[in-house]
């Protein structure tokens, strides 16, 4: 049977199911992550924006980055799944970097943000969810 292999689960009718199995976990992590990272950012850019305008829009980026990855869980299928694989890995980049950027130069964010200290406030889980969406994602394609 030729054509992609989103083409033959399409006229299968199914789609890769990335929510089954561990995945169901992952997606339930991503969906957590973003209910919070996303009530704390409404909060801080409403009510002290001025106060610390880099670390409350950072906040803000993680949240619309945890509903862009929980969708595409949810959503299924191979597009789906790439997507949320490049996304996994520019998250992990963004933890990466803000958590180093809050380690060296403290004095950049007077408040912390979801990814300060490599997520600290959040007992390190946004450096360890995408390492394991990513191991996910990645172990699903082979399924």
């Amino acid at each position: 049977m030729g054509g992609t292999r989103e083409a033959r689960e399409t006229a299968a009718g199914g789609r890769t199911r990335l929510v089954s199995g561990p995945g169901m976990l992952v997606v339930w992590l991503y969906g957590v992550m973003s209910v919070g990272a996303a009530s704390r950012s409404v909060y801080e850019i409403t009510a002290k924006f001025d106060q610390a305008p880099l670390a409350y829009s950072l906040s803000a980026v993680a949240a619309l980055v945890y509903v862009f990855i929980t969708y595409t869980l949810v959503r299924g299928g191979e597009t789906a799944r790439r997507a949320a694989l490049v996304c996994c890995a520019a998250e992990l980049a963004g933890v990466l970097v803000v958590g180093t950027w809050t380690l060296l130069e403290p004095s950049a964010f007077p408040d912390s943000t979801v990814w300060s200290e490599f997520g600290y406030g959040y007992v390190f889980i946004p450096v360890l969810l995408p390492l394991t969406g990513i191991w996910w994602l990645r172990r699903s394609r082979a399924a």
